[in-house]
C-alpha cells in the first residue's frame, strides 16, 4: 500500500506543535538536523518539511495526501483543499496597524494611504468590503518596519502577543481575521488512502478532543441526581457509582473547557459537593 504524505512547516511553534500531534497520536519516528523528509515506524506515513507558503500548493497539486497550515495562508492563496479539522494550536490574527501618534477613528482613515503587507489578497479583498480606496504594498517579510522607512502609512500583518508591533511603534486598529492551524486534505484522494486517512484523523480526535475537556467526579444526594445529569452534557450521561454513606452516590462525566465555570457554578447550586477535576489524556468516542 502506497504511504500518505503529510507536510508540516520545516520549523518554528507550527512545526513544534504539529510534531507534538503527531506523536501524541501514537506515530514513532526520529528526528535529525535538517531533514526534509520523516519515515514514520508504525504508520504508513511519510512526514515533509516545507516552508509554510508552499504546503497549500502541495496539497492541491496532489504531491501530498495532507498538510497542517495556517489559516491565514490559506485564505492568501484561495487553493482547492478540504479542511478536515481546527487544531487548535498556532492561533494568531492578521491586523491593521499604524504609528502609535496617528489618530484612528473607523476604517475610514485608511482612505488613500500606503500600507505594508505579506497578505495582499486577503487585504484587498477586506478594503473592498469596506469601500475603502487604499495603496498595497507587498512585501515578503519585515512589514513592520515599512512605516518607519517611509515605505508606507500602515501595515497588515500577522499578530500573536503584539510585542512586534509595539517594538516598531505600532498598534492595531483593525482585526482582518483570526487564524490557527488546520489539518488539510488534497482532493486528489482514492479510497485505499481515504482510509488511512480516516484512521489518522482519529488518533488525532482522541488528542484534541481532551484539550477542550476536563473529567469530573463529584459526590451528590440520590434525590439530585437527575437533576446534577442534566447539567453534564457531554457525554451521553454521567457514570453513577453508590457511596458507602447511605443516600449519596458519586457521578463521573466530562466537562466542555469553555463553559467550565460556569457548569461547576450550576453543579454547586444542584446540591453536588467535593468536586475534583482531572485533566484527560486522551478521550475516544
Amino acid at each position: 500500500m502506497s504511504k500518505l504524505k503529510i507536510a508540516i512547516q520545516k520549523k518554528g511553534r507550527l512545526y513544534e506543535e504539529s510534531i507534538q500531534l503527531l506523536k501524541e497520536s501514537g506515530l514513532n519516528f526520529k528526528e535529525g538536523n535538517n531533514q526534509l523528509k520523516i519515515v514514520v515506524e508504525n504508520f504508513a506515513l511519510e512526514i515533509l518539511l516545507l516552508r509554510n507558503a508552499d504546503i497549500p500548493q502541495y496539497v492541491e497539486d496532489g504531491i501530498v495526501d495532507l498538510g497542517i497550515v495556517g489559516e491565514n495562508i490559506l485564505i492568501e492563496q484561495q487553493v482547492d483543499y478540504d479542511v478536515l479539522r481546527k487544531l487548535g494550536f498556532a492561533s494568531c490574527r492578521l491586523s491593521l496597524a499604524i504609528p502609535k501618534a496617528e489618530n484612528y477613528n473607523d476604517i475610514s482613515a485608511l482612505t488613500q494611504k500606503r500600507i505594508a503587507t505579506s497578505y495582499p489578497n486577503t487585504l484587498r479583498a477586506y478594503l473592498t468590503k469596506n469601500n475603502i480606496q487604499a495603496e498595497i504594498h507587498t512585501l515578503s517579510g519585515s512589514v513592520e518596519i515599512a512605516p518607519n522607512i517611509g515605505l508606507a502609512d500602515a501595515v497588515c500583518d500577522l499578530v500573536s502577543s503584539g510585542t512586534t508591533l509595539f517594538n516598531n511603534g505600532l498598534r492595531e486598529v483593525e482585526t482582518i481575521l483570526n487564524s490557527e492551524a488546520v489539518l488539510i486534505k488534497s482532493q486528489k484522494i482514492n479510497s485505499v488512502k481515504q482510509k488511512s486517512i480516516d484512521k489518522l484523523v482519529f488518533r488525532m480526535d482522541a488528542v484534541l478532543r481532551p484539550k477542550k475537556s476536563k473529567y469530573v467526579l463529584l459526590n451528590v444526594p440520590n434525590d439530585k441526581i437527575n437533576a446534577v445529569s442534566q447539567i453534564l452534557p457531554v457525554l451521553k450521561s454521567p457514570t453513577v457509582l453508590p457511596l458507602a454513606q447511605p443516600g449519596w452516590s458519586s457521578l463521573h462525566s466530562v466537562i466542555d473547557e469553555n463553559q467550565f465555570w460556569s457548569v461547576i457554578d450550576q453543579l454547586k447550586a444542584s446540591g453536588a459537593e467535593d468536586i475534583l477535576i482531572i485533566p484527560i489524556n486522551k478521550m475516544v468516542l
